[in-house]
């Protein structure tokens, strides 16, 4: 058995880069920053903040909702799974990307808020959005029964 799942929880780095492709699928690009906090050791030392930026790709529902109502500076949770792939790039080096392919998001920036400001309370405040089918059935035997 195996287990391929990512939890984010972060701000959205620029406004999502959404494409309709010929079949009509919506699918939505976007950055999200998340970051661990800066703290000082015992011996004084300190450790600075530490920002990562994950590449976040939504499909169908979730891209159009994105496209309506993410932006930049919004906080969002994320349900997903990291997909590796590469690319030749115009030096004929070959390149990798890793993404998330979200199965679900949650929008936690208030409504009517300014992006950025987030929540501090525990609880979102929107109802999870999950996307209707995932885009790529690679072995639909690895999905867990519970």
């Amino acid at each position: 058995m195996s287990v391929n799942k990512v939890i984010l929880l972060g701000n959205v780095g620029k406004d999502p880069d959404v494409r309709y492709l010929d079949s009509g699928v919506a699918v939505a690009n976007l950055t999200l920053a998340t970051s661990d906090k800066g703290y000082t050791l015992a011996n004084g030392t300190q450790v600075p903040e530490r920002t990562e930026w994950h590449n976040i790709v939504l499909w169908r529902g979730l891209a159009e909702i994105a496209e309506k109502y993410v932006h930049k500076g919004d906080k969002l949770y994320i349900e997903g799974k990291i997909r590796t792939r590469s690319y030749d790039d115009p030096n004929g080096a070959k390149r990798y990307i890793t993404e998330i392919f979200a199965d679900s998001m949650e929008m936690l920036t208030p409504k009517g808020g300014q992006p950025g400001n987030g929540v501090s309370q525990a609880q979102p405040q929107s109802t999870p959005m999950q996307s209707q089918q995932s885009p790529v059935q690679d072995n639909p035997t690895d999905d867990l029964p519970f």
